[in-house]
């Protein structure tokens, strides 16, 4: 064991201002012999140590002046700090909170690895999100909060099922891309406050329903909070077939539907292929089933295509990403599913199974097959291997039809349930997507 570990103070500096920095981050500031940072960061290290926004404005005082780094990349700093090991104390300055969408996961984890040689301490700051909600005096707990900073992230549909929900904001026409986003799924009744450089002197707040934002009025780091008056509280993915948007395009019904969606198992994180979606019924509700699935429905029907952008629109589903062309081509370039529902494969089963295995051997699968045809290639696929340890079902459901005064069931085609594929708790698990930053 080292006789004296290098401290390393991952320090959440809150917004950027000076005023919005805790009294135990200024310490740790002050006490360190080398700062590392966003130059945004940076600068506000140096009004607290030196009185001055730019390192060597005080020339009087250069020989305190501490060695830099300017960089946020996770990576770098450790390299950095590792190459160093003659600084005593290390600042790695953060922007908003240390627990919330922040470097300081990923930092802490690497040098975990190495405990006999960093003493590693986590200063908690205060957020964007956390100011804003001050800011129009309301509280966050009751609200839903995602990051959209520097990713692709699913939000409508966490927008339409709260009451309040909380963006972080940031990157290039991140604001805009939201505010077009709550356009183009019908949300015109929600009401948008978006805080902008929030702590500093310029601060800004701006409200307003979606059409009344002008364009960039969420630039750069933002915060969001969306009020919607009419959450949908519906629990469960569950939609009667009625609320579709049919058009002549065949529809997997919902008794088929309840048990296909039961038999894939879906999880927290999946990534579903919808092959020859149709009208989107089961993109659908796989997409309801949680907030951070990712749907690709795959639909070489140009009617049908159109009918899935409608009901993605309809039930606010973001989740869904819509693939137009025929599999097994139209996988190829879709990042490997966790799940797969094959509601149709115009003859194609074999191929589009070796594609999807050669992507993931762990994948879980679901096939309906109503004619005997596609049987008889379920049942090739498995005494080729293709669809290990099988469970087969078939089922018939009847339906009730008012004749005068008496009710007479109507059967609906008989539907054969295939599923294979390893229990949901051994596919590979996804990595998170939050970013790093």
């Amino acid at each position: 064991m080292c006789e004296k570990r290098q401290k390393i103070s991952l320090i959440g500096i809150g917004m950027g201002s000076r005023a919005s920095m805790t009294m135990e981050a200024a310490e740790a500031v002050r006490a360190c012999d080398c700062m590392i940072g966003a130059e945004r960061m940076l600068s506000s290290a140096r009004e607290l140590r030196y009185g001055t926004g730019r390192q060597g404005d005080a020339p009087e005082q250069a020989e305190s002046l501490v060695p830099e780094l300017c960089e946020y990349n996770s990576d770098k700093i450790f390299a950095y700090i590792e190459a160093h090991p003659e600084y005593v104390h290390v600042a790695v300055l953060l922007s908003g909170d240390t627990g919330f969408h922040s470097g300081a996961k990923k930092l802490s984890e690497m040098f975990a690895r190495d405990s006999d040689r960093y003493d590693v301490t986590m200063i908690p700051g205060i957020s964007s999100v956390i100011c804003l909600a001050a800011r129009l005096k309301t509280t966050w707990e009751d609200g839903a909060v995602l990051s959209l900073h520097g990713q692709e992230e699913n939000f409508i549909q966490t927008v339409n099922k709260n009451g309040k929900t909380f963006l972080l904001l940031g990157g290039k026409d991140s604001g805009e891309k939201m505010i077009t986003r709550l356009k183009e799924y019908g949300m015109d009744d929600v009401t948008v406050h978006i805080g902008s450089r929030l702590s500093y002197p310029d601060e800004q707040i701006l409200s307003g329903h979606p059409g009344e934002l002008e364009e960039g009025a969420a630039d750069g780091l933002c915060a969001a909070m969306i009020l919607n008056p009419n959450p949908d509280k519906r629990t469960g993915p569950h939609i009667r077939d009625e609320e579709f948007i049919r058009g002549n395009v065949p529809m997997t019904k919902a008794e088929v539907r309840a048990v296909s969606l039961a038999q894939m198992e879906l999880a927290e994180n999946s990534v579903v292929y919808d092959i020859g979606a149709g009208t989107g019924s089961v993109s659908v509700e796989a997409a309801r089933s949680g907030d951070r699935i990712r749907v690709y429905a795959i639909e070489k029907k140009p009617e049908a295509a159109e009918l899935l952008v409608q009901n993605r629109k309809k039930f606010r589903t973001d989740g869904i990403r819509i693939i137009k062309g025929t599999a097994p081509e139209a996988l190829r370039d879709l990042e490997p599913p966790t799940h797969v529902f094959i509601g149709g494969s115009s003859g194609n089963l074999r191929e589009i199974l070796c594609t999807v295995l050669d992507k993931n051997p762990s994948a879980r699968i679901v096939i309906n097959a109503i004619s005997l045809e596609t049987v008889s290639e379920v049942m090739d696929a498995i005494e080729e291997g293709l669809l290990k340890d099988a469970q087969i079902t078939q089922i018939t459901a009847a339906r009730a039809r008012v004749l005068g005064r008496y009710h007479m069931m109507t059967g609906q085609n008989p539907v054969y349930i295939i599923s294979s594929g390893r229990d949901r708790k051994e596919n590979p698990a996804e990595t998170e997507r939050s970013p790093d930053r």
